[in-house]
């Protein structure tokens, strides 16, 4: 398994809240909510680069 960095992530009450809510639902940590949520972050991204459009460009 890749080692983990550790980082101080502030976020605000209320999403803290409903990210905490959505990790109960999804039987998962609040970290390993907040790691999901990245990764399918950047598969997102990856995807829609590989489509050809460079947001940078626009």
């Amino acid at each position: 398994m890749a080692e983990k960095k550790a980082f101080v992530l502030r976020v605000n009450p209320e999403m803290l809240k409903e990210i905490e809510a959505w990790a109960q639902q999804d039987f998962r940590s609040l970290n390993g909510q907040i790691e999901y949520i990245l990764s399918e972050a950047l598969k997102k991204q990856r995807r829609s680069k590989g489509k050809g459009t460079d947001p940078e460009i626009e």
